[in-house]
């Protein structure tokens, strides 16, 4: 089985939850930006939840199906459509051979997550499928999707779900999925929070911030009132992560994304819990967010909590799927 890059979308790439064990060494975890989103589609087809799927950006890829499988999408609404009929998010559906995926209109969010039930024939670089595009390694040949791309599959038995010229089936079962436009961020203070002036730390819990267009997988740039360090401080160049919120010397700020440094300079006044990533990762330029400050325990509550609802999705999708494959429908 294989699909096959009909039109190369903005910046669609193969991505899984990323490699880690390498930042001593100057590599970064990289991975999915909504890791969540990423998740649940491989759960909703019963996959191992740390399997590779297509990260997509708009405009988008599209997609030819050279042969019958169940493929999920999950995500940013970028109006997916099948031989020219609307698919769902966050449901499992049955593609036929020779059908071609299209995503038609961005309706919310920033970047839709396809995984396909059978595992790609890709190599890993240091334990992860995940397109480092800065080391030309990893995914598929180290970069995003060119038109022709062809990716092949392992260990996939022909299957017949579908009679005839049916091009789709939408399977039973699903998950809830929501973008909200306005995002509360959900942070715990960072290293040098307390180099901020009073002023400056009540502007970061109480202003909104601007995502602005020089922002991408790297890190978002924020514009916002200015934020000011009490003192002049030099800071030696330290370890940092998707979430570090730092200070840039202009008085503006930067969320650092999934393909972030392993070390910066800046002063880190916070860090996004996991939780809140997701919801970061489907921001977009122009979108408004601003901070809440949360403890620990909440942080950890919360992720264990998302942690959680996969699973679970992940072993009720298994059962189905095996009842499904009984069926051969």
């Amino acid at each position: 089985m294989s699909l096959q890059i009909i039109k190369a979308g903005i910046l669609d790439s193969i991505q899984d939850l990323g490699r880690y064990g390498f930042q001593h060494v100057g590599i970064n975890p990289g991975g999915a930006m909504d890791k969540y989103a990423a998740q649940s589609a491989n759960a909703l087809l019963g996959n191992d939840l740390t399997s590779p799927v297509i990260e997509i950006h708009f405009p988008s890829s599209e997609i030819l199906f050279k042969k019958q499988t169940i493929i999920c999408l999950t995500g940013a609404d970028f109006s997916a459509y099948i031989n020219n009929l609307p698919l769902p998010l966050a449901q499992p559906v049955v593609v036929n051979k020779k059908t071609l995926l299209k995503f038609k209109k961005k309706i919310s969010g920033a970047r839709c997550y396809l995984a396909v039930l059978h595992q790609p024939d890709l190599v890993k670089w240091l334990n992860s499928y995940s397109t480092n595009m800065l080391a030309c390694s990893g995914g598929f040949k180290g970069r995003a999707f060119k038109r022709n791309d062809t990716i092949n599959f392992m260990n996939h038995p022909e299957i017949h779900y579908l009679k005839g010229d049916q091009p789709f089936k939408i399977l039973s079962w699903k998950a809830t999925t929501s973008c909200n436009f306005f995002k509360t961020i959900r942070f715990l203070k960072g290293n040098e929070w307390d180099w901020l002036a009073k002023e400056s730390k009540e502007i970061f819990e109480s202003a909104r911030f601007k995502i602005t267009g020089n922002s991408n997988r790297m890190g978002y740039r924020l514009e916002g009132d200015k934020i000011d360090i009490k003192d002049q401080q030099q800071l030696i160049s330290s370890p940092v992560t998707f979430g570090t919120v730092q200070l840039l010397p202009e008085g503006q700020l930067i969320i650092l994304m999934a393909d972030h440094q392993t070390t910066g300079g800046y002063p880190r006044i916070a860090h996004v819990i996991s939780a809140d990533l997701p919801l970061l990762a489907q921001a977009d330029a122009g979108d408004i967010i601003n901070f809440k400050e949360v403890d620990q325990v909440l942080a950890e509550h919360l992720f264990l909590e998302q942690q959680r609802d996969l699973q679970q999705i992940q072993t009720a999708s298994k059962f189905k799927m095996e009842a499904l494959h009984a069926m051969r429908y």
